[in-house]
């Protein structure tokens, strides 16, 4: 592991420069804080490398379990750290936008201690099967495997369209993978098992159980429910802001969140928080009709909602339970204008 170089270097000036550039009022807080600490503990760190990077041998037969938070944090140089950093933007702004800061948050948390957990099953897995014990004492640190796991969401959410890589088109689901093993080819001295691990975080979150765990949990922590599942910020029919309580028959929508749009193609039982405030119902009778016929619909509508009896007529001319159809109410409206 090669020694850091302190002060202000070239990767810290070009990722300040792409921070700014971007304008920090356009990166998610979660995102924004994540990268802050990155490069905190990267100017002032808790500990030198040695002692932060975790491996079987260091936390396991040492006992030293306090890695497995300070190694996702801490990074080799200034190009590490700035190759992560540029990541986590591109990754956090879309994904802290579609799930919501708090759930995020709770994602990176999660993310963070699991791979470095797997990394460990992993390395003791492999000394076992080829009886090297060296795999036991390769210590890995950075936040190069919480990005993968990332990626593996990301591409969850975004399962069409393609991304070139060297020139090869590779479709997204596949992205991570290609990566992983171009990394690697390319920079022999990075972690693949501690890239592996975070693939394999990603996919326990996306096809395993690690998601409904992580809704349980937080379902007892919260009392109100706030934090038991992502949601997305949308704007749509002027409900901006609010979890849809009952998706629409289609599965793919466009929506435009707080810090820019994005289109999505899954489900929206992973979309969004049930347990959040739900948007208004939309009436299928406001298209078409002009504002008085509108207001006229809506008070029918609460009218019949708050259980009018038969005996009560409004008087705006209608009956609660014999309701004109719109065509009628149409032509009515032409006769007034007409006399």
């Amino acid at each position: 592991m090669r020694n850091r170089q302190r002060g202000v270097s070239l990767g810290l000036l070009l990722l300040a420069s792409q921070v700014f550039q971007l304008g920090i009022d356009n990166i998610p807080p979660v995102t924004l804080a994540t990268l802050g600490l990155n490069v905190y503990l990267f100017l002032f760190p808790v500990k030198p490398l040695l002692q932060t990077c975790v491996s079987v041998q260091q936390a396991y037969w040492s006992g030293d379990w306090y890695r497995l938070l300070l190694s996702p944090f801490h990074h080799v140089d200034d190009w590490h750290l700035y190759f992560n950093m540029v990541s986590l933007l591109w990754k956090g702004i879309k994904l802290e936008t579609r799930l919501g800061g708090a759930w995020f948050a709770y994602l990176l948390s999660v993310f963070s201690l699991l791979t470095g957990l797997v990394y460990l099953l992993l390395e003791a897995g492999l000394a076992q099967l080829t009886e090297d014990p060296s795999y036991t004492m390769q210590c890995a640190v950075g936040f190069s495997g919480v990005l993968f796991g990332l990626k593996v969401v990301n591409n969850h959410y975004n399962p069409g369209g393609m991304k070139y890589i060297m020139g090869v088109p590779v479709a997204n689901r596949y992205t991570c993978w290609v990566e992983l093993i171009l990394i690697h080819i390319m920079n022999p001295g990075t972690s693949f098992v501690g890239h592996l691990a975070g693939i394999l975080v990603g996919l326990l979150y996306t096809t395993g159980p690690l998601k409904t765990l992580m809704k349980t949990f937080a379902g007892f922590v919260s009392s109100n429910g706030n934090y038991g599942g992502p949601y997305t910020y949308y704007n749509s029919s002027g409900y901006s802001g609010y979890g849809m309580p009952d998706p629409p028959h289609s599965s793919s929508y466009y929506g435009q969140g707080p810090y820019g749009s994005y289109n999505s193609n899954t489900s929206y039982s992973e979309q969004y928080n049930t347990n959040g405030p739900s948007a208004p119902p939309q009436h299928p009778y406001s298209a078409g009709l002009s504002e008085e016929e509108q207001y006229e619909a809506a008070i029918r509508a609460s009218l019949r909602d708050q259980g009018g009896s038969t005996q009560t007529r409004p008087s705006y001319g209608f009956n609660v339970n014999s309701d004109p159809p719109i065509e009628e109410m149409r032509r009515r409206r032409l006769q007034r204008f007409d006399s």
